[in-house]
């Protein structure tokens, strides 16, 4: 008996109260969210959780109200408006937490994601994702879209026939997300960093123009490990340069670790049937006990503001919610288990022409603390590195205002001594 679907036997499956779970980004199954929204009159109070959307959909915007939602947990350009507009519900989480949470606080009705196609031994890889969705496997209904454009890869998100409720057939190119500008500041920050990073390291690398200015500069160093969250395109950069080999982890030696992939089409080729990656959940890859296996664990991420308790605002921006923590308060958290751990938290000085000063005395009000006072370890803007974990608030705020802005410097320290911080 085929477990080919129609639209019509999917929407069958779909019970009152559903809470239906979707991957990140390309693991996001365009045709079966096309197929809830046409027969979203005939649903009741069905919810869609998702970190990172890739599209925008009616459900999000409030178009099926009491019968098709969406519950996020990461929010993107597809649905911050949303948000906004109050029609979306946003759920704080840490990343490696994300499998226990749902199965807390959600009935875990269904996945719903994009695989690659059916190998010889009857399995389907989830090619570009592992993430929330691949502890699920064999334990929650699946129904899955065929995409001759995924990747198959290896790691933690093989799912057999057997273990799948059903599937479409939809072929589409995956999207891609290009570089991004690195600036003259990017560039003088990453050198800042690019600086610490030892032969032997074990990295991880957030998204934005920064950490891929340091990508770029460590092309030179030698038997660099990775073990990451997020795989982009400067992976592929540093093992054809022979940086990257994995032969020093601690942890699976030889192997680059992430728990989803999201880059160029350059990318989607390289992993695609390749040994070398291994995409495992976040539940494993991001859990702070694991990520300090690795002796020599390096953390580079970004944010958006810093007070001088060295507490970083890095899912708001002007006190409005723009993402959410992801796997940045994961890393900064377990480089203090690791016996040589770093973290790096990366930003301009200023915003807006250097008219604001991204070293604050106190955040913004409405900012949210991503990576805490009591976590935070380096901070890095194009004037220096100030190195917070072990100091005092006195010596934070000579640490920070150092690597402010010039311009801002003398206010920084006048609103220090204001607010008792410093002597």
């Amino acid at each position: 008996m085929t477990k080919l679907m129609t639209k019509e036997q999917f929407l069958q499956m779909i019970e009152e109260g559903a809470d239906l779970i979707v991957p990140p980004a390309n693991g996001e199954p365009r045709q079966l969210l096309d197929w809830l929204e046409e027969g979203a009159d005939g649903l009741i109070d069905v919810d869609v959780h998702q970190i990172l959307p890739l599209r925008r959909r009616s459900y999000m915007y409030g178009a099926y109200k009491g019968k098709l939602s969406h519950v996020s947990y990461f929010l993107s350009e597809a649905n911050r408006e949303a948000y906004h507009q109050g029609h979306v519900e946003l759920v704080p989480n840490v990343f490696h937490e994300m499998p226990k949470l749902l199965r807390q606080s959600t009935n875990v009705s269904m996945i719903l994601a994009v695989v690659s196609p059916m190998d010889e031994h009857g399995y389907f890889s989830l090619g570009t994702q592992s993430d929330y969705i691949a502890e699920f496997i064999g334990k929650v209904p699946f129904v899955v879209e065929v995409n001759r454009h995924m990747p198959r890869t290896v790691g933690r998100n093989q799912i057999h026939m057997s273990q799948i409720a059903g599937y479409t057939e939809y072929d589409e190119p995956l999207a891609e997300v290009g570089t991004p500008r690195i600036s003259e500041k990017d560039e003088v920050i990453a050198e800042l960093i690019a600086e610490d990073i030892r032969h032997g390291d074990t990295i991880q690398i957030g998204i934005g123009s920064i950490p891929n200015a340091v990508t770029k500069l460590l092309k030179g160093h030698k038997h660099l490990g990775m073990h990451t969250e997020l795989l982009t395109e400067g992976l592929v950069d540093l093992v054809e340069a022979g940086a990257v080999d994995g032969t020093q982890k601690a942890t699976h030696q030889g192997k680059v670790i992430g728990t989803f992939a999201l880059g160029t089409d350059r990318l989607h080729q390289f992993i695609d049937n390749n040994p070398l990656v291994e995409l495992l959940p976040v539940s494993q890859v991001n859990h702070p006990l694991e990520i300090a296996k690795e002796d020599n664990i390096v953390s580079i991420n970004a944010t958006t503001e810093v007070d001088l308790y060295g507490q970083c605002a890095s899912e708001t921006i002007g006190g409005k919610y723009y993402s959410s923590t992801g796997g940045q308060a994961d890393f900064a958290r377990a480089v203090h288990f690791a016996k040589n751990g770093r973290a790096y938290i990366c930003m301009h000085s200023t915003a807006k022409r250097d008219t604001i000063s991204r070293i604050v005395p106190l955040l913004t009000p409405g900012s949210v603390v991503s990576t805490s006072k009591n976590d935070v370890d380096h901070i890095v803007t194009e004037y220096g590195i100030a190195k917070l974990y072990g100091k005092s608030l006195s010596a934070r705020v000579k640490a920070l205002i150092d690597i402010a802005h010039p311009k801002f410097r003398e206010q920084l320290l006048y609103e220090a001594k204001q607010n008792g911080l410093y002597v």
